[in-house]
């Protein structure tokens, strides 16, 4: 639980460092840059598939139709809902919303232990104090939830997957699904400006989202998923708004307040309470897993 742990906690921080990146595309096309982000990730994940002698794995009807739910809920409409709330009511909103992944992951995922649930609500808290209490309207409510329908699913959508795809095979067939689909969505939506050519730091932040948010993210999320189980993995969703912080620290662009330090606090101290609950049954074997992982299975 050691490991799945740490590269749940490593995942989503390096989810949270996005904000200290977001300033290089802000100019960018929306939808044209979730594009370039997801095609550029697929290209990599396939090509590590390659290199690792993953072999091509025929999908079952089930399989497929997990697949393609978590391409369209967990990547395109998230991205779409985070998009349009974050327009409608700004970034606070939406953060706080998401805030509640943990409480959430929990809910769904059985009965959770008291330890782990009240483990979640205190990551809610810190979450919710480290982002800021959003207001905004209706519209952005509703696409805030939406969001956050979008983010539990792209956990949820994959446990059934990952025995037999493992981690590396999920994030490039969820990836490439994807790009087909934003695609539509921004043509739609900005029309031909959805492209052109990027400029130096676009370029940068395109593949830091690609890189580093996509591929490195997503791999550890997916591989530490079935150690930990949802309930427990999803404590770490906490650090995103912690990941953000110390981000902006570290570069000099943002100067965290009393409240952000004492919500990334909670944060912590949520996820050390939930880890200590007792662990349930459902939770895959490590050495299945490992299995899985490495497309041995």
């Amino acid at each position: 639980m050691r490991n799945g742990a740490l590269g749940a906690a490593t995942a989503m921080f390096m989810v949270g460092t996005l904000a200290a990146v977001s300033g290089l595309i802000k100019d960018y096309p929306v939808y044209g840059g979730q594009v370039v982000r997801y095609l550029l990730a697929a290209a990599v994940l396939l090509v590590v598939t390659r290199v690792l002698g993953l072999r091509f794995v025929r999908l079952t009807g089930r399989e497929f139709l997990c697949l393609a739910g978590l391409a369209v809920l967990g990547l395109v409409f998230f991205n779409v809902a985070v998009i349009e709330s974050t327009r409608d009511s700004g970034p606070a909103l939406v953060g706080t919303v998401l805030g509640t992944v943990p409480l959430a992951l929990a809910l769904v995922s059985g009965r959770p232990a008291p330890r782990l649930l009240a483990g979640a609500v205190v990551v809610v808290a810190g979450a919710t104090l480290a982002t800021g209490l959003g207001t905004g309207s209706v519209t952005g409510l509703l696409w805030a939830l939406g969001a956050l329908v979008g983010e539990v699913s792209f956990s949820l959508l994959a446990i059934p997957l990952l025995p037999r795809l493992g981690a590396i095979r999920v994030s490039a067939y969820s990836t490439a699904l994807a790009v087909p689909m934003l695609a539509v969505a921004g043509v739609v939506v900005e029309g031909r400006s959805m492209f052109r050519v990027p400029t130096p730091p676009e370029v940068f932040g395109l593949l830091y989202l690609a890189i580093v948010v996509t591929v490195g993210a997503f791999f550890l999320w997916y591989t530490a998923l079935p150690r930990l189980g949802p309930g427990r993995a999803g404590l770490f969703a906490g650090l995103i708004p912690v990941g953000a912080i110390v981000t902006g620290m570290v570069l000099g662009v943002a100067t965290p307040s009393g409240y952000d330090l004492l919500g990334a606090g909670l944060v912590i101290a949520g996820i050390v309470a939930g880890l200590t609950a007792r662990r349930p049954p459902e939770v895959s074997s490590p050495a299945s897993v490992s299995a899985s992982a490495t497309g041995r299975s």
